[in-house]
């Protein structure tokens, strides 16, 4: 693609480092942000500069917050001797859109992933072994996305856990193999939730 200006390129070349976006939509992007007002603008900056530097993870679940403690964990009517582990915070926002689940939850910051690099130690995983140990839960749900990965954390998860004689399940395969929790309708999540079995069953099969 050929430009007419080098600061044009830079910031068409910026936008394209995002995920799905390609030049032409951030040609488009980038078109749609010069035709603005340069108060919008600055205020589009701002905002992504604020989010970078104020934007924290809360100390007990790891979810994004705009505080110490997320309000997830500090709401009084969350059921806390339930916790749902989830790979990253859009997970956590899946399962709150489906109004299906009132625990709380343990964001892991990703899933077990040898090609990538990525063992148990880059995780929140012995967070959550110091969670669970110094507090009183009742059920761990594993809710992860239906894929190599995310079979592969399952079973670690079930390792570690499996000696507090806590329930451990995991949500219903209503997502096919391979599906993602983001990505997956409210309705098929939710239901997941609701219909989650222990995890052991699913070792049997």
């Amino acid at each position: 693609m050929n430009f007419s200006s080098k600061l044009l390129e830079d910031a068409v070349n910026e936008f394209g480092k995002l995920p799905g976006i390609g030049q032409k939509t951030a040609l488009r992007l980038v078109l749609h942000l010069l035709g603005k007002e340069q108060a919008e603008v600055a205020q589009f900056g701002n905002t992504l500069i604020k989010l970078k530097n104020e934007i924290k993870n809360c100390k007990v679940c790891y979810n994004i917050s705009d505080h110490e403690i997320c309000n997830i964990c500090s709401a009084p009517k969350r059921e806390k001797e339930v916790i749902c582990v989830v790979e990253d915070a859009r997970d956590v926002m899946a399962i709150e859109n489906t109004n299906q689940y009132f625990g709380v939850y343990h964001v892991l910051g990703g899933l077990i992933s040898p090609m990538d690099g990525i063992g148990p130690s880059d995780l929140n995983i012995e967070n959550l072994v110091e969670r669970v140990k110094n507090s009183e839960v009742k059920e761990i749900i594993l809710a992860l996305s239906a894929n190599m990965e995310g079979d592969t954390t399952l079973f670690y998860l079930h390792k570690k856990l499996k000696d507090f004689n806590i329930p451990i399940t995991t949500i219903a395969r209503g997502i096919a193999f391979g599906g993602e929790l983001e990505y997956a309708d409210e309705v098929t999540l939710g239901r997941s939730i609701a219909t989650r079995v222990p995890y052991e069953n699913t070792l049997m099969k």
